[in-house]
């Protein structure tokens, strides 16, 4: 479900009640543990953390116009939804996340290549996001960015 919001305070007051809580909690823990050069914007109709021009002019290979996507967060009709390009682009991130998913979340984990989706509101691993958010920097990520990805 992608949202026409221009900003992430609009985003966030056009969710369902029951929505709004766990997405702001979400959203904090993200903006406190966002690596140094990277911001928060509205990226394809959802809460999107980004590396701007201003950091890495090249921009999104897909198109150059859009910044260098990092993660979004978005409401989706049966979930909450993390993206994380890093879990999607290095494997050692990937597998740590899954271990520890494990450990601190009593349900499974449901998952795609970089999207982590929560239907279970009471069970999001707040503490665990922050890490995933701040366990890449943003020079790591450009350079991971570049071998990985831009380069296919």
């Amino acid at each position: 479900m992608t949202s026409k919001a221009t900003s992430p305070e609009e985003y966030i007051s056009e969710l369902p009640e029951d929505r709004k809580a766990p997405i702001t909690k979400l959203r904090q823990i993200i903006l406190k543990n966002l690596p140094k050069g990277m911001k928060e914007t509205m990226n394809y109709g959802m809460l999107g953390y980004v590396i701007p021009h201003s950091v890495y002019p090249g921009g999104y290979h897909c198109d150059t116009k859009l910044p260098l996507p990092f993660m979004n967060l978005a409401s989706q009709k049966n979930f909450i939804a993390v993206y994380h390009m890093g879990m999607y682009a290095e494997k050692e991130i990937l597998d740590w996340f899954t271990n520890e998913y494990s450990k601190r979340c009593k349900y499974k984990l449901d998952m795609g290549k970089s999207c982590v989706r929560f239907k279970k509101m009471e069970d999001i691993p707040y503490g665990l996001i922050g890490e995933l958010t701040a366990k890449m920097s943003t020079e790591e990520w450009i350079e991971i960015y570049e071998t990985n990805i831009k380069k296919k």
